[in-house]
């Protein structure tokens, strides 16, 4: 079987079943499927695993200042201007390598102002998702691997 054949049937699998575990226990699913969009668009592997669950967190601490800083910079213009200036430290931030995932982090940030704010939902969502989204792709390619060994082992060949 393919790499991607077998990564989009392990994904709907695994989708399926963290639809149904943020639904148990309370969590915001599409916060999740942020997390596991993130870690997709990475490199892949576990270091993208810690780098996309690192600055999703991070992006969502910007996304709580913004939420919450209108109390000491006020409403109105203010709040443009640290909207601009939250946006330029979420990409100077990229110069530590942990950090250095531009799109997780603003995932994370937005996220966090479409959840309203809510971290105690959003970070073990987030959190939850990225993992999961790890779990799709490798389940995946270990699906692929073990198909083709055995497809290989059986003697089957190609298509002519």
């Amino acid at each position: 079987m393919s790499p991607l054949i077998a990564i989009a049937i392990t994904t709907g699998i695994l989708s399926g079943i963290w639809g149904w575990i943020a639904t148990v226990f309370g969590l915001i699913s599409w916060i999740g499927f942020l997390g596991c969009t993130c870690y997709f668009a990475s490199s892949g592997g576990y270091k993208a695993l810690l780098q996309t669950i690192f600055c999703n967190t991070t992006g969502m601490l910007w996304g709580l200042l913004l939420i919450h800083g209108d109390g000491w910079w006020g409403a109105g213009v203010a709040g443009y201007v640290m909207t601009a200036v939250v946006a330029t430290l979420m990409c100077v931030q990229a110069k530590q390598q942990w950090l250095s995932y531009i799109p997780g982090t603003f995932a994370g940030c937005c996220g966090t102002i479409g959840a309203a704010g809510d971290w105690r939902l959003i970070l073990p969502s987030l959190i939850i998702g990225a993992l999961f989204g790890y779990l799709m792709k490798a389940s995946g390619l270990w699906l692929s691997q073990k198909t083709l060994k055995s497809r290989n082992a059986d003697g089957a060949t190609g298509p002519a």
